[in-house]
């Protein structure tokens, strides 16, 4: 157990990753008031159920206040109006932070909405599961993975003090946390999270098409790489739309290099060219091995995660 690092913490918007902040803040003793705001009827009826908070309301301001952590925890696009709302309740000395996959354009947007002697400290958990809602979190959620925060380039002691007490945070929650300039942040995400997830909605997109003229074979006769891509495929289509339309120019860049390198690999196929996609294959087959290496992935059948679906 950790000591009580934000005495009264404010989450806005409740899926996924703002009610594993919760269990797991909760779970390590660093807050000792919890504020749930959300604007789902429904999301607010099952947090009460589920009574992981001390207060429940759809008012962003009404959570907010008397916060000294506001974690904005809704969709990307959706994060500037809940600030907004939330703004004119924030008390000096508060952070706010965030968990959008997108760094340059929350802070962007953000940025003129904290009140003076307010902190914001953009971040992002790099974690998740295809699963959403307020009853998917889990405190184990963080555990060895990285939280990336995006300090803004300041340097006065105040708000380096408030970066740290947010990087102490994450890491009681048990995430390993960096530190990356914004634009990077964006560019590095576009090829290890976005890309990949566009691939997955195309391609299961395409084998649903399919499906009509196959009568349900597609589906019937999935194998293990097919059924991968289900998996990322199913994930929030709010929250990965608004990822697309606010990082798109990274996304861009890095999808054109990657159809350069599928239209090579297309050719090598078309030529017989084994050497070539011996080679490829046993490159990434490494990248694999280094990330279960690097204890970010796990080597058990269908990587460890069927426990979360049963």
């Amino acid at each position: 157990m950790s000591g009580v690092i934000y005495p009264r913490m404010a989450v806005i918007g409740c899926g996924l990753i703002g009610s594993s902040v919760i269990h797991a803040a909760r779970a390590a003793g660093v807050v000792a008031e919890v504020a749930v705001a959300d604007a789902s009827p429904e999301h607010r009826a099952r947090i009460v159920e589920l009574g992981y908070a001390d207060q429940v309301t759809a008012d962003p301001a009404e959570a907010a206040r008397d916060a000294d952590l506001v974690v904005l925890a809704t969709p990307v696009l959706a994060m500037s109006g809940a600030c907004a709302q939330a703004a004119p309740a924030l008390k000096p000395g508060a952070t706010v932070t965030d968990v959008g996959s997108v760094k340059s354009a929350v802070a962007e947007a953000l940025k003129p909405l904290i009140p003076a002697g307010v902190f914001l400290v953009p971040g992002h958990p790099i974690a998740g599961t295809e699963y959403s809602g307020p009853e998917a979190g889990f405190a184990e959620l963080f555990h060895n993975r990285w939280t990336i925060v995006t300090p803004l380039p300041r340097e006065d002691d105040p708000y380096l003090e408030a970066v740290q007490q947010l990087v102490d945070f994450w890491r009681a929650l048990g995430a390993n946390v960096d530190r990356m300039d914004e634009k990077h942040h964006d560019l590095v995400l576009a090829v290890t999270s976005h890309l990949p997830h566009l691939i997955a909605y195309n391609i299961v997109g395409t084998a649903a098409d399919l499906e009509e003229v196959t009568q349900t074979e597609v589906m019937k006769y999935s194998a293990g790489g097919f059924r991968d891509f289900t998996r990322i495929a199913a994930s929030d289509p709010t929250m990965w739309r608004d990822i697309f339309l606010t990082n798109k120019d990274a996304v861009l860049e890095i999808l054109g290099r990657f159809t350069e390198d599928l239209q090579a690999l297309s050719r090598a196929i078309r030529w017989g060219e084994g050497d070539k996609l011996f080679e490829l294959f046993t490159r990434t087959r490494a990248i694999r091995r280094g990330i279960i290496a690097a204890g970010q992935e796990s080597p058990e059948a269908n990587f460890g995660r069927d426990h979360r679906g049963q």
